[in-house]
């Protein structure tokens, strides 16, 4: 799934906007298996979201809590939840409303979810909410390079646009059932709209006349690319790169106001100067082309030289905020839900925006674009001519320069606030855990608990993202990873006066009861989703707010000081994405099969954090982990 204070998703129990991907090392693409008829049969077909029993969400509830609040706590929040799910009291009531609109919607939570967790967000997406995908560094140090490597990302890109659009993507399945493809329709051709409260999404895709241009970015300056024939078939790479050359080359050296900063603002800033952007007739028509394109292509200058241990860092910051109003930031329009950027340097990879989807999708298309990239050019096109690729103009009055001021000045700030580290950890991947018979995800989480406790001798809130695509329109729920169960594993861990044999089975514990809830949480049956639609419906029946969500206890069960997730991908890649809380940690990683990417960010404002030291924490947890299950042989796993 998935900032400084994420405030508006603490208050409805959403950790990073992030959904980022299914914890589901199980969901497979399956190439053999079309979707049959229209897309839309393949989704009448999957069931709806359940809404789980009430009686059910309560213990859970409290069981989730016993690791991260205080025994004292855990009694009073108790006797509130007793008291709101008595018979005839407040909970049965809006379960009973929340079940009536179970029964009239095609899913009771994506629409309240989309509008409370993304448009009612009123934090810059940038860090907060958008995340940032790293590809591996691609082999090319120039302009030239940049651009041949550029074209073929697009042709890629539209590759798989045509399966979308002729609705022959391969069906995913978890453990054996479909999974809703409705994200797949949402990310091409798709832009968020600001407004001065709440924020829209347009999907150009469904209008009368589908767009058939991208937006390339260069130099601060946006240019239309048409990149389809009069025919209606996709422009050749060779098409491509001989209108990207003439981008570049038309572009002005000169300094140009960084119009796209202004996408980076909070959003009730953003929202206000929008609405004096679009007053001018030329700007409104700019805008609007950006915003109906397809996806857009960031080309971007250079970026500060880093030690090759520190590349990888420095690409995640790249591709999540263009490191600043000196950089990149201003190359970009963070609204649009897919940004593909390439810098000159072979640096390249994604930002995308999360109301419309979460990870699968954009990691499903990545792979299928890299590996596209890669593939040889045996077709030379014929060179018909052309038309020259348009340049958007913006007038900008002093209001609007006094906006992008100030945008660059939040940005810079921003940018210098947040640390972030990738790791490489090579010293083993999945196969390990696997070896042990144990769910990778689940041990990873496990480690990560084990680092957190090292550390800060407590254990916190942790949100893993699960997805719900198995129901149709689903999005994501919570894998609450800090439990009983992990908590008495990392107590017991560094206890010199505990046996190898006993700390083994509190590990098998602790990742049996990981991969227990995660199977819950895919299954429709989490918590964090089913007390939000509850909280929902007591707000919208404009009923006064039930104790338990005033309760202190709740606030803490929200303040994910974990926002994580895992982002599987066969591409050698790591997703990235800011913490949620100021005192947080965002970590993804993807793990291969014999190593593992890891992110982690952490705000530089607050003294409690360090993104470098948990990673440290987190590799020295791996190993330990490792050492322990070698270490006791006869364990029975």
């Amino acid at each position: 799934m998935w900032g400084i204070c994420s405030r508006t998703m603490v208050k409805v129990g959403m950790a990073k906007p992030c959904g980022l991907m299914k914890p589901c090392h199980l969901v497979k693409p399956v190439s053999a298996t079309r979707i049959t008829g229209r897309y839309l049969t393949h989704q009448k077909g999957l069931p709806s979201l359940p809404v789980p029993p009430l009686q059910q969400t309560c213990e859970r509830y409290i069981a989730a809590l016993e690791p991260i609040v205080e025994v004292d706590e855990l009694m009073h929040t108790k006797e509130l939840v007793d008291d709101f799910q008595k018979a005839g009291g407040v909970g049965e009531r809006l379960q009973g409303a929340l079940e009536k609109r179970a029964r009239h919607t095609e899913n009771w939570l994506s629409e309240w979810w989309v509008k409370v967790a993304y448009l009612e967000y009123r934090m810059p997406v940038v860090v907060h909410s958008s995340p940032g995908l790293v590809l591996p560094r691609m082999n090319f140090t120039d302009k030239q390079g940049q651009i041949r490597f550029a074209a073929k990302l697009i042709a890629g890109v539209l590759d798989f646009k045509t399966m979308i659009d002729n609705e022959t993507l391969p069906v995913e399945y978890l453990g054996g059932k479909p999974l809703c493809m409705n994200q797949y329709y949402e990310v091409l051709s798709s832009c968020r709209i600001p407004g001065l409260k709440r924020d829209s999404v347009m999907n150009y895709a469904k209008s009368s006349r589908p767009p058939k241009h991208i937006i390339v970015v260069y130099n601060f300056e946006f240019f239309v690319l048409d990149v389809y024939n009069s025919d209606g078939t996709p422009l050749t790479a060779d098409q491509l790169c001989l209108q990207l050359e003439r981008i570049c080359s038309s572009s002005l050296q000169t300094h140009m106001e960084p119009v796209g900063i202004l996408t980076t603002q909070h959003r009730d800033s953003w929202g206000k100067a929008y609405v004096n952007l679009i007053k001018d007739k030329t700007n409104k028509e700019s805008v609007s082309a950006i915003q109906r394109s397809i996806f857009t292509l960031c080309l971007d200058g250079a970026m500060p030289r880093v030690p090759d241990d520190m590349y990888r860092s420095c690409a995640a910051v790249q591709m999540l905020h263009g490191g600043g109003s000196q950089w990149n930031s201003g190359n970009r329009w963070f609204d649009k839900t897919l940004q593909f950027i390439i810098g000159e340097n072979g640096t390249c990879g994604v930002n995308y925006e999360h109301a419309p989807a979460e990870g699968p999708p954009i990691v499903a298309l990545i792979d299928h674009v890299v590996e596209y990239t890669r593939k040889p050019e045996v077709i030379r096109s014929p060179m018909v001519p052309l038309p020259m690729p348009k340049k958007l103009q913006f007038n900008i009055t002093p209001e609007i320069k006094k906006d992008i001021e100030e945008a660059k000045n939040s940005m810079n700030r921003l940018a210098q606030d947040l640390d972030m580290r990738v790791v490489v950890f090579g010293h083993f991947g999945k196969n390990v855990p696997k070896a042990h018979n144990m769910s990778p995800d689940a041990f990873i989480q496990i480690a990560l608990q084990l680092a957190y406790y090292r550390i800060y001798q407590r254990c916190c809130a942790t949100y893993e993202s699960a997805s719900l695509r198995m129901f149709r329109l689903g999005r994501t729920d919570t894998i609450r990873s800090a439990s009983s169960a992990s908590a008495a594993f990392v107590k017991a861990f560094d206890e010199p006066s505990k046996q190898n044999t006993e700390k083994v089975d509190l590990m098998v514990k602790a990742v049996k009861a990981h991969r227990s809830y995660t199977n819950m949480a895919v299954s429709g049956q989490a918590i964090d989703r089913h007390l939000l639609g509850l909280k929902m419906v007591a707000t919208e029946e404009k009923l006064s707010l039930p104790d338990i969500f005033t309760d202190g206890a709740y606030a803490k069960a929200l303040h994910y000081q974990l926002s994580t997730s895992q982002v599987p991908s066969k591409t050698d890649c790591v997703m990235c994405f800011g913490p949620v809380v100021p005192n947080g940690y965002g970590v993804c990683y993807n793990p291969m099969n014999d190593h593992i990417n890891f992110a982690v960010s952490s705000f530089n404002t607050c003294e409690e954090t360090n993104a470098a030291r948990l990673a440290q924490a987190v590799q020295d947890a791996l190993l330990d982990m490792r050492t322990l299950l070698e270490q006791t042989p006869r364990a029975k796993l």
